[in-house]
């Protein structure tokens, strides 16, 4: 009797998940590896970074959600290098895992093109960690702000600035002005009433560039409504411990979010694979690696073009299509049956939200929705994308209150300013030898 196929599946996002779950179906042995033990919904991190969910809320043990399936295997553990030739990876605690078929999908990390040195004063948002992170330092600030008695202080404490215009920017920008607007009116009374300031920076011409025009601009003047100055055309020139200068323009602030492009993690490297411009590998009609038939790329660490020459988008929706078609191409290529036409995504639209019953959505074929429509349509979606009914439940609850109330559930402060700066230097220090 032949030897069942083992699969690795490298990283446990979107891609990955559903990787995986396509793969469990069949008579292969699937191997998941990935650095953290749960499954982040990504999409809703910045509503736990501005302290509206809490991270039990977007996240869910990796191994709860494949515990049916008895063929999967989960690993904690982080994949430093791929031997392609003799089909094994390399992983920091577990050594050498070998493969009939590899799956890559490691996502893709914030890059400063360049500029590394800004990331310990610009925290980024990828993971739980840095949500938090983020949520403690916005938290401390209004206390620092609340207790001083300088009014140039107050002002650089009250003052938060957001770099970058695609949706995880300004769905950030809108959630702290609500924050911000909801704590200083209610929770912090000797600054109640003073002016506080939230920027957005983006060097493009437009936020939320992907929409249509007359999307965008709805977009731009929603933010202006919610409170938020928007600074187009200005290209980030410093970020250091006093704020940021942008397009020659310096801004004093004590908060500064980055939110602007993005990079693919390390996998190309180990393939010596050829990349596109964010250092992704760029992939066959059917994922798979040039040169490696049986490795294949999905999600962000990927750069598939379309047949008119269009690179897909960084989007969930692709790298979940494209996990499922891999897991088929690979289940079809072990069964010895013809493999199936190549990838093809199906685009069911895209949207960001603004603010508070505001948002954009775009489902294509002429059908766009702007404002409350929008917003309505936003919240079903994530909702029905989260992945158990606990954490559906949950969200509904706690956007519920906070629709009523006008209040943030989760503003819990559990560091102090000395230990958020040692905790950016520790995960600086883990990360450079990558960089």
């Amino acid at each position: 009797m032949e030897d069942r196929k083992r699969v690795i599946v490298v990283g446990g996002g979107f891609g990955g998940l559903a990787a995986v779950q396509a793969l469990a179906k069949h008579p292969v042995d699937v191997v998941l590896i990935d650095r953290s033990n749960h499954h982040l919904f990504q999409p809703l991190l910045y509503q736990v970074a501005t302290a509206a969910l809490s991270p039990a809320d977007v996240a869910t043990a990796t191994r709860s959600i494949l515990r049916r399936y008895p063929n999967v295997v989960v690993v904690m553990d982080e994949v430093l290098d791929v031997n392609a030739s003799d089909c094994f990876v390399t992983a920091a605690k577990s050594g050498r895992i070998t493969f009939d078929y590899l799956v890559l999908a490691t996502g893709a990390d914030y890059s400063f093109f360049g500029r590394d040195e800004w990331a310990a004063h610009a925290p980024v948002l990828k993971t739980v960690k840095d949500a938090l992170g983020i949520r403690e330092r916005l938290l401390a600030t209004l206390e620092e702000a609340e207790r001083s008695d300088s009014e140039e202080e107050i002002a650089r404490l009250l003052t938060f600035v957001v770099v970058g215009g695609g949706p995880t920017g300004v769905e950030m920008a809108g959630a702290i002005a609500e924050l911000a607007r909801s704590a200083l009116a209610k929770d912090f009374r000797r600054v109640a009433g003073r002016p506080f300031r939230i920027v957005l920076v983006e060097a493009g011409k437009s936020v939320l560039a992907s929409f249509s025009g007359n999307q965008s601009a709805y977009a731009q003047q929603a933010l202006r409504a919610h409170g938020v100055e928007v600074m187009l055309g200005h290209a980030v020139e410093k970020i250091d411990d006093d704020g940021i200068v942008a397009g020659g323009e310096r801004v004093r602030s004590a908060n500064v979010i980055w939110c602007a492009g993005t990079q693919a993690r390390p996998a190309a490297e180990w393939l010596g694979a050829e990349t596109a411009r964010n250092r992704a590998v760029i992939v066959q009609p059917d994922c798979s690696v040039p040169g490696f038939a049986n490795i294949f790329a999905i999600g962000d660490v990927a750069s598939y073009r379309t047949s008119d020459g269009k690179a897909l988008p960084g989007l969930a929706p692709v790298a979940k299509q494209q996990g499922r078609y891999v897991g088929e191409v690979i289940c079809r290529r072990i069964a010895g049956r013809e493999p199936p036409s190549p990838f093809r995504y199906r685009n069911w639209g895209s949207m960001a939200v603004i603010g508070r019953s505001k948002a954009i959505a775009d489902f294509g074929h002429g059908l766009r929705l702007n404002g409350y429509v929008a917003w309505l349509a936003w919240s079903m979606v994530h909702l029905f994308y989260l992945i158990d009914f606990r954490s559906r439940f949950s969200v509904y609850v706690q956007w519920a209150f906070a629709w009523f109330t006008h209040r943030r559930g989760v503003r819990l402060l559990t560091k102090d300013k000395s230990e958020l700066r040692s905790d950016i230097e520790t995960d600086l220090m883990r990360t450079s030898p990558q960089q």
